[in-house]
């Protein structure tokens, strides 16, 4: 198992353990585990048909394929072809129109209500007159595909996103520019009565395709997509970047008219992030605002993200607590939210926007050798009139 992947090491242990019997897919993982894996057949029997529809796969997954390591003596994970796809309801494609790569998301509306109203959803913030308001940070759904022989299975087609804190932010401007989109992106949520009930750390991401002039490769973000070496960016500050919600698998669109109370009221889901107060074990039968819960979920992500790790955001302290009270009746509504943080930037000085973000246990020799660069890099910026605040 030397070049197993852990999902496929997982896989072969349960096999190993003679639990369920052993299928072709589980075959070809045992006798060659560098071959095109359980749960990556499904998108290899597609492959075709994606074609048709106007998006390319990468080799690895065309019919016939053979992998270019073989008889090479070489290590599969030296080639761009021997990089697995582990998730394997996500897939990443070329649009043949444009060669732009776009993200494939696979749901099965068999699996119950909650695949259904993510397409809903979807299809609703990907509509006009939402998909125009620049306000609607959702990542839009370009088409959704029905897959031939199976009319329960649907393909979303997507942009090609990467986690939002990837590369790191450098200045406070940076992530004022960020906290601007994720405010205002959760207030357009509601006021379309969608509660996103997940809107956690794994399911905001950002646009950084001007970001990095070579793209990232969907196995290893760092890596380059050719797998020809890292993949090298430069800063927000140089390249604002666009940030969005993802993920409406447990999200909720309301009536207002029909509903029985308002706000409404629903029993806690495990999104994400499970410290809300309202998603402990003593509360969990209790019902509550999944509107206060959102709150909750974003104030968080700014407390453990930036405030928590980072020197410098005492600015955001007094708004975060009190989104993340322990009482959900207490905290902000998504309005009043938007209106305190317009105050908060309003009030920062170009030299604190400017400022490179420390980390609280960072080294204090790392710090000095940092400090040249960032002055240097600052310095270019104003010159460029680069704004201080990137907003995209």
């Amino acid at each position: 198992m030397a070049n197993m992947t852990p999902s496929r090491e997982r896989r072969a242990a349960r096999l190993a353990a003679g639990r369920g019997p052993e299928t072709e897919e589980d075959r070809l993982v045992r006798e060659n585990p560098d071959a095109v894996s359980y749960g990556e057949t499904w998108w290899r029997k597609q492959y075709e048909w994606l074609l048709q529809s106007g998006y390319k796969l990468r080799p690895r997954y065309a019919p016939g394929w053979t992998p270019p390591w073989e008889g090479t003596g070489r290590n599969p994970r030296e080639f761009e072809e021997g990089q697995n796809n582990s998730y394997y309801a996500i897939m990443d494609a070329i649009r043949v129109s444009d060669g732009k790569v776009v993200t494939l998301k696979k749901l099965d509306l068999n699996t119950g209500r909650t695949s259904l109203l993510e397409v809903q959803i979807n299809e609703y913030l990907s509509s006009e007159p939402r998909s125009s308001d620049p306000r609607n940070h959702s990542a839009q759904v370009s088409q959704v595909l029905q897959v031939p022989d199976e009319v329960h299975m649907r393909i979303l087609v997507m942009p090609f996103l990467r986690p939002f804190h990837d590369p790191r932010f450098q200045t406070f401007g940076e992530v004022i520019a960020f906290l601007t989109l994720l405010f205002e992106g959760l207030q357009f949520l509601h006021e379309h009565d969608i509660a996103h009930r997940d809107c956690t750390r794994n399911n905001i991401m950002m646009d950084a395709t001007h970001l990095y002039p070579d793209l990232w490769h969907p196995s290893d973000i760092h890596k380059r997509r050719d797998w020809k070496g890292k993949a090298k960016h430069y800063t927000r500050t140089q390249c604002p970047v666009k940030y969005y919600f993802i993920d409406y698998g447990l999200s909720e669109q309301y009536d207002r008219e029909k509903a029985r109370t308002w706000p409404p009221l629903e029993l806690p889901v495990h999104g994400g992030d499970k410290s809300a107060p309202e998603n402990q074990e003593k509360n969990y039968n209790i019902p509550c605002n999944p509107f206060a819960t959102d709150i909750y979920y974003i104030g968080n992500l700014v407390r453990e993200n930036f405030i928590q790790k980072y020197h410098g955001f005492t600015f955001m302290k007094g708004l975060v607590d009190d989104m993340v009270q322990d009482d959900p009746s207490k905290r902000p509504k998504i309005d009043e939210v938007v209106a305190r943080f317009a105050k908060i930037r309003k009030s920062l000085y170009p030299w604190q926007l400017r400022a490179r973000m420390i980390r609280k246990k960072e080294w204090k020799v790392v710090t000095l050798w940092r400090l040249p660069g960032h002055v240097a890099r600052t310095v270019r910026f104003v010159a460029t009139q680069k704004p201080a605040i990137p907003d995209p």
